[in-house]
């Protein structure tokens, strides 16, 4: 599967519970990760459903490689994939620590997430 095919896959895993697809949408506008094989090989899964595909985050193993050295990453993507993590699946995180150092970029691409957790989705002309 190729990454634009695995990041709608994933937008369609996460259809409609504003909180998975904040956290999901953040993971992908990051541009790292779902082009990282150590990451999707271990921590995306893929099928069908109706004849739809659809992937899925194992947030929970991938929070955990991440906590254990199990999965290297810079500074950024560590913060990104933990507040992803957060918002998708709840898994704690300290803001102090890890909004702390993101770049300019990653800012917005959270402040984005966060209104879009709580059911303020971006619209499609880019306006928010």
């Amino acid at each position: 599967m190729n990454v634009n095919d695995l990041a709608a896959s994933l937008r369609t895993w996460g259809a409609g519970l504003c909180p998975l697809e904040a956290g999901t949408e953040l993971l992908i506008a990051n541009g790292t990760f779902l082009h990282r094989g150590d990451f999707t090989s271990r921590f995306t899964k893929h099928g069908t459903s109706d004849g739809i595909a659809m992937a899925a985050i194992d947030w929970d193993a991938a929070a955990t490689a991440l906590a254990t050295g199990g999965l290297p990453c810079s500074g950024g993507e560590r913060r990104i994939l933990q507040l992803s993590a957060s918002l998708a699946a709840g898994i704690p995180v300290s803001l102090r620590e890890t909004v702390t150092g993101l770049d300019d970029a990653n800012v917005s691409r959270l402040l984005i997430a966060i209104r879009h957790a709580s059911g303020k989705r971006p619209r499609n002309n880019g306006s928010r």
